[in-house]
């Protein structure tokens, strides 16, 4: 091109383009699964916050929770995710994608004898990098389970009981 497209400072990115090489990305792993931290944006109401975890075949990934704030997106790469989504319970395969609004109850784990491997996106962005960090810590005993209860507002990560989602986790064990 010869010409110089005019800079449009009305449309300008809220915030800079995001690039983590995966030989620099940071890990978290606990004894069912592996998530690799992508984007953590903490600081920009518009911006996202991206992870990808490999689960173990029948690894639980989370229990039944809800966000007031974030939509938290689901996109599967490879193996089978049993997602619970208000009170329906769904398996999600290898190139499924799934939106869940704010303030939906959901859950995840690997289907039953399968592994699972997912790319998540939260929008707006709030951060949670400290919050995958800290289930690492519980996980290993380094950490109380209280500080996750604790953290609930800071990481917009509400738990909630989910009867159909106990009961799918018991017929799948």
């Amino acid at each position: 091109m010869t010409q110089n497209a005019p800079h449009d400072t009305s449309s300008a990115a809220p915030f800079p383009p995001v690039l983590t090489r995966h030989a620099e990305a940071e890990t978290c792993a606990d004894p069912s699964s592996v998530m690799t931290l992508l984007a953590d944006s903490g600081s920009t109401a518009d911006g996202f916050t991206t992870y990808r975890s490999t689960f173990t075949k029948g690894a639980v990934g989370a229990p039944a929770h809800f966000h007031t704030k974030a939509t938290e997106l689901f996109f599967v790469i490879s193996g089978s995710l049993q997602v619970l989504v208000g009170e329906e319970i769904t398996v999600l395969g290898a190139g499924d994608f799934l939106a869940v609004p704010p303030r939906t109850p959901h859950a995840f784990a690997a289907a039953s004898g399968c592994e699972a491997d997912v790319l998540f996106v939260f929008t707006p962005g709030m951060g949670r990098f400290d919050y995958l960090r800290l289930l690492g810590r519980v996980t290993r005993g380094e950490a109380d389970p209280k500080e996750i209860a604790a953290s609930a507002e800071r990481y917009d990560n509400h738990y909630v009981d989910s009867p159909v989602w106990r009961a799918a986790l018991e017929a799948s064990a």
